[in-house]
């Protein structure tokens, strides 16, 4: 069974030919996708690589977590499953007050 990892702490010049040539050497890669910035499509830093099995992607966790690539230590972890976002839209400002404001005290 195919097992996600993440890896943070990226350079924003890997590459995912880079990651994909490392990460190979503990096993075979199904897929390495960088994660990039919807507006600028530069890389944010961080990465998600899924090898083929749990007993590889222990290995990589292993021998990877903390590597040097590009002058930084990456860390590398089991990616954990994506939390749900509510899809709900603020609105309004944080510091409106909301209700009657001071109040008249009449004897």
């Amino acid at each position: 069974m195919a097992k996600k990892l993440y890896v943070g702490n990226l350079a924003r010049s890997v590459t995912t030919e880079q990651l994909r040539d490392l990460f190979a050497e503990v096993g075979e890669i199904s897929d390495v996708t960088i994660i990039t910035d919807r507006e600028t499509g530069e890389s944010r830093g961080f990465a998600f690589i899924e090898m083929a099995s749990e007993a590889e992607a222990k290995e990589a966790i292993k021998r990877f977590n903390g590597h040097m690539i590009e002058n930084r230590a990456m860390a590398v972890s089991e990616a954990r499953p994506r939390e749900e976002r509510s899809g709900g839209g603020g609105g309004g400002r944080r510091d409106q007050r909301r209700g009657g404001g001071g109040r008249r005290w009449d004897y």
